[in-house]
């Protein structure tokens, strides 16, 4: 019987192909830009074929998460204020299974509970126009997000006079959510907490 890779062997090799496709060890030959030889010869390729051979050997592991039921699954901690919370992710490079969603609503709730304690006094924007904008929104505002998301994810951007929070909920498949490429089935909202008289820099 063959090894399976777990999930962080997965990440692993997937980063090393990265690597190897930025340096240009891994590169799509037959890619082309514009589709016409005569007009092709004049356009330098070697980008787009890094970034296809990449996206390649990603959905071929992506394959081999779904045929192995190799969990997408990363645990992390958030410590914010004194307080810490390990909370499950999808890694960005991965897939979620089915099994993985169940895990992701489980932990929204908690998630919620914890962004509710450590952003107590700080003020919230929505983010909008894919990110350009942000909208000043209210406690209410959020909840009404979180009544029609699945599950929740954190970044934090943390100095020594700065504090932003981002809270993304979302539905449907994470690794679709974040870029709107998977909407109307996946997508999220991503809602920004600053302290009073900031403004969201992420």
């Amino acid at each position: 019987m063959s090894k399976v890779y777990n999930t962080l062997e997965l990440i692993e090799i997937l980063a090393a192909e990265r690597r190897a496709c930025l340096k240009g060890e891994r590169l799509k030959l037959e890619v082309t830009v514009s589709g016409n030889p005569f007009i092709d010869q004049f356009i330098r390729t070697e980008g787009l074929q890094k970034f296809t051979a990449y996206q390649d050997f990603k959905a071929s592991i992506h394959e081999y998460q779904r045929e192995n039921q190799v969990s997408g699954i990363v645990w992390k901690d958030l410590t914010v204020k004194g307080k810490t919370l390990h909370y499950p992710e999808v890694d960005t490079q991965l897939i979620a299974l089915s099994g993985d969603l169940e895990i992701l609503k489980a932990a929204k709730k908690s998630m919620l509970e914890f962004w509710d304690q450590i952003t107590a006094e700080m003020e919230f924007y929505l983010s909008v126009s894919n990110g350009k904008l942000h909208e000043k929104i209210n406690t209410l505002d959020i909840e009404r997000i979180a009544q029609r998301t699945e599950w929740a994810s954190f970044l934090k951007w943390e100095n020594s006079n700065f504090l932003e929070l981002i809270l993304q909920m979302g539905w449907g498949k994470p690794e679709e959510a974040a870029y709107k490429r998977g909407r109307p089935h996946s997508g999220s909202e991503f809602i920004h907490a600053v302290n009073p008289g900031n403004y969201p820099i992420g």
